[in-house]
């Protein structure tokens, strides 16, 4: 018998390379591998996506473009103004494009992740069959407009899904939408099958020495960066054996540069840039160090979770706080303490085998929530 598959799209534009990219894919992953009712969409209006097609072609997942994707290249992707006037170059361009695709494609289920205010301000204006779904992606940080705008368009959300339980609670706090919209999703970080495989990987440049420290994000205030290599440096005048390795990119890197150079730590903090797969990173190093001032949920400690590699974390809001107990699944220190991080990080690499497997073990179990499947899991029974 056949039957028509549930169209599930989601818009999700950015304008650079970010983990909540990987969310996206995942997430529509979950539906078409494990539920061949839906059919799931990714809209990639500026090309956002494009750099994925091929992973997203061989998990069956349809790419609906519309500009040129070279368009992304021009768009001004770093510092607080300029990444402004980009999505809101975004928002005029893509306002009667994203209204025609809707009324045309007619999807069952809308889910909004990024450059929320366009899809919510039609949601307002127009009447679609389509059912809209709010994915929350990371502290959500709610100004006067976007309060207005999210208590104006309540009515007619279909839900407002939320990464961890500490969110959740926030946003049933705010009275702007009822409790029964609300919903805990946790985000699809891992595939499990594809781990092993990774770890195998030898990505080690011949710069990095055998003992490291790792940490991973985009530069920017949030990842506090700048804070751990200062806490790194002061550390190395104890500890000379170690590394400190950092993967990604960002406005803040030069930052970082300027702070090394100085110092003459170019062989003590290494700038990895961006690095498309860090699984062997992670299995090799001493520790995975994340200093974030906020993250939510934090995907680098799950997949370090995965890859068999101890945590420290700030004690930062939502996902850190929530998610690792101090000296059970992961150490803690407080977020942006200098005495706290240099207390911890000695008790980290004091640690003996079997403790720090325990931990390990222990950090695995909890994150398996967010798998692939886990995920899939929750989605289905939001979308009945």
């Amino acid at each position: 018998m056949e039957y028509l598959k549930k169209k599930v799209f989601y818009w999700s534009p950015s304008l650079v390379d970010i983990a909540t990219n990987k969310a996206v894919i995942n997430s529509a992953y979950s539906l078409t591998k494990y539920n061949n009712k839906f059919e799931s969409s990714i809209i990639n209006f500026f090309g956002e996506f494009s750099k994925f097609e091929r992973d997203i072609n061989e998990k069956k997942i349809k790419l609906i473009g519309h500009f040129n994707s070279k368009i992304i290249k021009f768009l001004p992707k770093y510092g607080k103004f300029k990444s402004r006037l980009s999505f809101i170059i975004i928002y005029l361009l893509s306002f009667f494009p994203l209204k025609k695709l809707i009324e045309e494609e007619k999807p069952d289920y809308l889910i909004v992740q990024l450059i929320t205010s366009l899809p919510l301000t039609l949601l307002i204006l127009f009447n679609f069959k389509t059912k809209f779904i709010l994915r929350i992606s990371g502290l959500p940080r709610l100004n006067f407009f976007r309060k207005i705008l999210w208590k104006i368009a309540s009515k007619k959300i279909y839900a407002i899904t939320c990464p961890t339980n500490s969110t959740k609670e926030k946003i049933s706090k705010l009275k702007i939408i009822e409790d029964n919209k609300i919903f805990l999703l946790y985000d699809p970080v891992v595939i499990i099958k594809d781990i092993p495989v990774e770890r195998k990987k030898n990505f080690l440049n011949n710069k990095v020495k055998k003992k490291y420290f790792l940490s991973a994000g985009r530069f920017t205030s949030q990842k506090n960066f700048f804070f751990l290599s200062k806490e790194i440096k002061a550390f190395f005048e104890k500890e000379n054996d170690y590394q400190l390795l950092i993967a990604g990119e960002g406005e803040e890197k030069k930052k970082i540069i300027q702070y090394i150079n100085k110092n003459n730590l170019n062989n003590k903090i290494i700038l990895l840039g961006h690095v498309q797969n860090l699984f062997y990173y992670m299995n090799q190093a001493e520790v995975f160090i994340l200093s974030s001032l906020w993250e939510d949920p934090g995907f680098v400690i799950i997949e370090a979770a995965f890859a068999k590699t101890l945590v420290l974390s700030s004690d930062c809001y939502a996902g850190p706080k929530e998610l690792l107990k101090d000296k059970i699944n992961g150490v803690l220190f407080n977020s942006n303490n200098s005495k706290s991080f240099q207390e911890k990080l000695q008790y980290v690499i004091n640690l003996n085998k079997e403790k720090k497997i325990k931990m390990i073990k222990k950090n695995i179990l909890e994150s398996k929530k967010f798998t692939i499947f886990s995920h899939y899991k929750s989605l289905q029974n939001i979308l009945e």
